[in-house]
């Protein structure tokens, strides 16, 4: 498969958003095929001198931004001059597995009226995953919870692999970068959907995901995730007009709240009193 992969993914460019994951990123690097070109985007000013020493062992471009402007604008800002044929979002922890990004090309090779897709996404425990619902769609859209056995068309895609041909991604005006974090990639892959053309998931092509490793898992900083989650959230469904978007999203936070979780993990509490606060102050955004 080799020879033959180079004509696929000699035509990507991948897109990866980094906070402080600098010691996870050369796992992902190393995973990627030599010809594809790979725009590291960096949110996080203290973490220049790690990333240079590993650009220069990687040989990526790097875009270091002035201060964190959130996922989806550091994923435009890595878009921005792209002239290959895909763009490639990767979260950092994520891995690539042998033929994973080859499959992905072919699959929307063979469909041309297909605007992006998804690969099967291996978590941390081994469990397969993939997104078959979206807090910004009616029930009625979301697919069964049982993974697909084909490639199929699907009602919303995952942002930690997402690959989407570069002229739809730029004729839907890209990332909404109102969203700081979270449902950012719920919201683009919906857009493409009902603008460009379906949606896929691809289950021959495997990427490995361990999530919520990317910038660390300390207390604050599930704090700082949930609260965004939340303010994302109720943005978000108002913007794809769900209805009730502020006590849905309530609703969610009490719930949270009542983990027994909370009670032996000080980053439980922390996170779910975070979405809980983001839900409050986001009455009125």
């Amino acid at each position: 498969m080799e020879r033959d992969s180079f004509k696929y993914t000699s035509r990507v460019r991948v897109v990866t958003v980094s906070f402080h994951s600098e010691a996870i990123l050369p796992e992902m690097l190393n995973s990627l095929p030599n010809e594809v070109e790979v725009v590291v985007v960096d949110n996080a000013e203290s973490t220049t001198k790690a990333m240079q020493a590993l650009q220069a062992q990687y040989k990526f471009i790097y875009l270091p931004l002035l201060g964190n402007k959130g996922f989806g604008a550091a994923c435009n800002e890595g878009a921005k001059g792209a002239t290959r044929d895909f763009l490639f979002f990767l979260n950092p922890d994520a891995r690539l597995t042998q033929g994973s990004l080859h499959y992905l090309i072919q699959a929307l090779d063979s469909q041309t009226e297909v605007s992006a897709a998804n690969p099967l996404i291996r978590g941390g425990r081994g469990r397969h995953e993939f997104k078959y619902r979206s807090v910004l769609l009616p029930r009625q859209e979301w697919r069964q919870r049982e993974i697909p056995r084909v490639t199929c068309d699907m009602p919303a895609l995952t942002g930690s692999a997402l690959l989407v041909r570069r002229d739809a991604f730029r004729d839907v005006g890209g990332f909404d970068e109102k969203i700081f974090l979270y449902h950012e990639d719920d919201d683009l892959s919906i857009r493409l959907r009902r603008q460009i053309g379906p949606l896929l998931f691809v289950p021959e092509s495997l990427v490995d995901h361990h999530a919520g490793h990317s910038s660390g898992r300390s207390a604050p900083l599930a704090f700082h995730k949930a609260f965004h989650k939340a303010q994302s959230r109720i943005y978000a469904m108002r913007k794809h007009n769900i209805p009730r978007a502020v006590l849905k999203t309530l609703a969610s936070a009490l719930i949270g709240l009542l983990n027994p979780s909370n009670l032996v993990s000080r980053r439980k509490r922390l996170q779910a009193w975070g979405f809980l606060v983001g839900s409050l102050k986001a009455k009125h955004i």
